[in-house]
């Protein structure tokens, strides 16, 4: 009876521990957070989106003007109309939309592989300075090594399969991750970690409910650069790696065009391929970098960096 007791007691106090550091983050986040008004969620929405939309729209015009005056072939320069026109024939068949829905797929899931895999492994270098001398190097190098050069191997590996394509995503990704959770633990302050340890957290509790919530903002940066190089990854194994049981993605639509030599359709799968990355940049990593930085007073109250 006293061991149950004194089990119940134990397990109390880590609750609470556990509750006084989540406290303790989100009242250090007030504190940092501006006091001033924020500007409405549509005024943020259309400062992002509108500048980039006009932008687009004066280069299309240009674009066209350059074909109407210049006259060029339109097998060198296609204008607007022409990619319009052929993004038009491969969604009518379909191609377009089977595309999209492949690549964005293969993105999505190899990136939330990746966060997966790479968290553990940033927390872990960042935490444990011999491992991280040994392994962070090698990291740093596969970060600035293209991620094309792993297509090769993973062919040989896997075969002409959506294994190839995924470990190329993969090794793409999860460097950046690791090193920008390792950068944002880095810059975690002290006095958290002495406060955390004087409340009586474990070193589980005070990796993942005081270091990660402290380290976001270099942990965000590492997912968006992170994403980034899986879209990149994937576009380069997409476009090399074709045939047996690989579906066909926006890689392989752009092959495809490249061997029938349409530069039109070529020019409007990477305006598609472009427009995705730039729409989730938008929609979702924008937003979210937005909101943390605003979190901890780093962004001022109109939203512009």
């Amino acid at each position: 009876m006293p061991r149950d007791i004194t089990a119940t007691t134990n397990a109390r106090i880590e609750a609470s521990a556990h509750e006084d550091l989540r406290s303790l983050e989100a009242g250090l986040d007030r504190l940092q957070t501006d006091a001033a008004t924020r500007p409405s969620r549509w005024r943020v929405i259309a400062a992002s989106v509108v500048p980039p939309i006009i932008f687009v729209l004066l280069l299309l015009v240009v674009w066209q003007l350059y074909v109407v005056i210049a006259q060029p072939r339109p097998d060198i320069v296609p204008s607007p109309l022409d990619v319009i026109a052929a993004l038009g024939d491969a969604w009518e068949t379909g191609r377009l939309q089977l595309a999209v829905t492949t690549s964005l797929e293969r993105g999505i899931v190899g990136f939330l592989i990746a966060i997966a895999v790479g968290t553990p492994i940033g927390l872990l270098l960042a935490e444990v300075r011999p491992i991280r001398r040994a392994v962070g190097p090698i990291i740093s190098g596969l970060q600035v090594l293209p991620s094309v050069a792993w297509v090769p191997a993973a062919i040989i590996w896997f075969g002409l399969s959506d294994a190839t394509v995924y470990f190329v995503i993969l090794m793409g990704a999860i460097p950046s991750i690791v090193n920008g959770l390792i950068a944002g633990v880095d810059q975690v302050p002290p006095q958290l970690r002495r406060v955390g340890t004087v409340l009586g957290a474990t070193r589980w509790q005070l990796a993942t409910a005081v270091i990660l919530p402290a380290s976001l903002p270099g942990y965000v940066a590492g997912l968006k650069q992170g994403w980034a190089f899986s879209w990149r990854s994937l576009m380069a194994a997409e476009i090399i790696a074709t045939g047996g049981t690989i579906g066909f993605g926006l890689g392989s639509m752009l092959d495809q065009s490249r061997e029938l030599a349409d530069l039109a359709g070529v020019l409007g799968t990477i305006i598609v391929i472009l427009a995705i990355g730039i729409l989730i940049e938008l929609v979702f990593f924008g937003p979210l970098e937005r909101r943390l930085l605003r979190r901890r007073g780093l962004l001022g109250a109109g939203g512009a960096r």
